[in-house]
């Protein structure tokens, strides 16, 4: 039987696995989506969030999602740097659940993760006590079952506003973007409950959604400053995000803003990555969304632009790049961390058994690593045709396992036991091995605790912002320092969906 045979029967057989799945239930019968909401929330404040089934219409047809309160995405929470608020979990669907804040710098047994819980079961809830000590962008989502779950809808975002009203520059208005996308066959999402397969790749999808809509506007009035905090929820895809014709100052990433706004063209997000960045129209009119790859540009929704002149004016602030004092105040101390010799090292790497060990060999002739699919960039911005495409059809979690080792001890995933002191940094190497058999990029985060990007390829990292998860391309070793403030035992591991769900993380223990 050759490869496109069994390509044919795996893809026939999800297909008609997907649409008894949607047929087994009623959409009719379930809430339509809505957009998101924002919620303020004061200090000591509860909120109840509820995951349950709802209807939206994907690709021409209503589809089964699923949602936080309804909503696509959840409710945008908004809180106070400083505040802690309690964060009512309700399980309201047929699968098991945990919700995780993520970045949030919260006490162990809250994160939501399955180092700290266990996972709440269909019906069940959870009462989560978080602390918000960081300004800027977070977001909320499951941490078990996140292949499907997740790209469904399961995902918010946390904003947090700064105790220093002057943090980041001035602007008339703030808008969360989540990009996310959805594989779509014949009509029908193509995701198992599962989520065993597509292991090698990840589910690429091919209908690209911002805030949940294929067809997203943002409405702006010329001048008008708008501050956009873009996540990506996406399993696997990154993006580079841009608008056309438009500069993007960045002023902020993961864990609060850079010492310095820069000017950007786009800026490349890896899953869970985020990014704030400052906009503004002088032209009425309609801008492109855009994800800018090295072979495409996708379109992903779009600015409309009145006439009208946004009040107050921030126009003078916009066209200055402001430095942010605290921030570098922040990282002072952990300066002398950055030219020692590391802590500790990982590699980052797959190995294939059974079948997928005989299909890989025989792909790359005995040549050594399977290259096709990613450019030169050391990243796979998309799933390539062919043969690629296929080998990741039939890549599964028994037989794809993707690893995070510890150089010094040849320990691998959740057989690596590190145990690190509360306050003291510690300076970490990853690199991403260009010689394993399928080598591409990965968004490697630590629950629990911020760190720095201090170098790349031994390139010196000058404009540092606090960061919980950093894009580590093929071939690519990077240099971070973490800072260990939040003791507990954490999780880490590679933010593609697929990739942890084959056991590419690891447990630390901060004491």
């Amino acid at each position: 039987m050759n490869n496109k045979v069994i390509l044919s029967i795996i893809t026939a057989v999800a297909l008609i696995v997907g649409a008894l799945w949607l047929s087994s239930s009623n959409v009719s019968t379930i809430q339509a989506a809505k957009d998101a909401q924002v919620v303020d929330l004061k200090d000591g404040d509860s909120y109840t969030l509820t995951a349950s089934y709802v209807t939206k219409e994907i690709a021409g047809k209503e589809q089964r999602m699923l949602a936080y309160n309804s909503m696509i995405p959840g409710p945008t929470v908004r809180v106070q740097q400083g505040a802690s608020v309690t964060i009512n979990f309700k399980n309201n669907t047929d699968l098991p659940a945990l919700l995780h804040s993520h970045g949030v710098r919260m006490d162990n047994a809250f994160d939501g993760a399955q180092t700290s819980q266990k996972e709440i079961p269909p019906g069940g809830s959870f009462a989560y006590k978080l602390k918000f000590q960081d300004a800027g962008v977070f977001w909320y989502h499951p941490h078990v079952a996140e292949v499907y779950e997740q790209p469904l809808g399961l995902y918010g975002a946390f904003v947090v506003q700064p105790k220093d009203t002057n943090y980041y520059p001035p602007a008339n208005s703030e808008q969360v973007l989540f990009l996310s996308d959805l594989p779509v066959n014949n009509g029908n999402i193509a995701l198992t409950k599962d989520g065993k397969d597509k292991v090698l790749m990840g589910h690429y999808g091919n209908v690209m959604l911002v805030n949940g809509q294929e067809d997203y506007t943002l409405n702006a009035k010329i001048e008008e400053v708008i501050q956009l905090d873009v996540i990506n929820a996406a399993n696997v895809r990154p993006y580079n995000f841009a608008i056309a014709g438009v500069k993007l100052k960045l002023v902020g990433g993961d864990n609060g803003a850079y010492e310095k706004a820069a000017w950007q063209d786009s800026v490349i997000l890896a899953p869970s990555e985020r990014a704030i960045v400052d906009v503004m129209f002088t032209k009425s009119g309609t801008y492109e969304i855009q994800n800018k790859t090295p072979n495409k540009t996708y379109a992903l929704g779009s600015v409309a632009v009145s006439d009208g002149s946004a009040q107050p004016s921030y126009a003078d602030q916009f066209n200055v790049l402001q430095s942010n004092a605290s921030v570098t105040q922040s990282i002072d101390s952990f300066r002398s961390y950055f030219d020692k010799a590391p802590d500790k090292k990982i590699v980052l790497s797959v190995d294939f058994s059974g079948m997928m060990a005989g299909h890989m060999s025989s792909m790359s002739g005995g040549m050594g690593a399977m290259h096709m699919g990613a450019s030169d960039d050391g990243i796979e911005w998309d799933d390539s045709e062919g043969m690629m495409q296929m080998m990741n059809a039939m890549a599964t979690v028994d037989e794809t396992k993707w690893k995070i080792t510890d150089a010094a001890t040849g320990k691998s995933n959740m057989d690596i036991d590190w145990t690190l002191k509360q306050g003291q940094p510690v300076k970490i190497e990853i690199y991403n091995d260009p010689n394993s058999p399928h080598p591409m990029q990965h968004p490697i985060h630590f629950h629990g605790q911020r760190f720095l990007v201090v170098s790349r390829n031994g390139v010196k990292q000058t404009n540092l912002v606090w960061k919980d998860t950093t894009l580590v391309k093929s071939g690519e070793t990077v240099d971070i320092v973490l800072d260990p403030s939040n003791p507990g035992t954490w999780m880490a591991h590679c933010h593609i969906s697929e990739h942890l769900q084959s056991g590419m993380m690891f447990t630390y223990k901060v004491q």
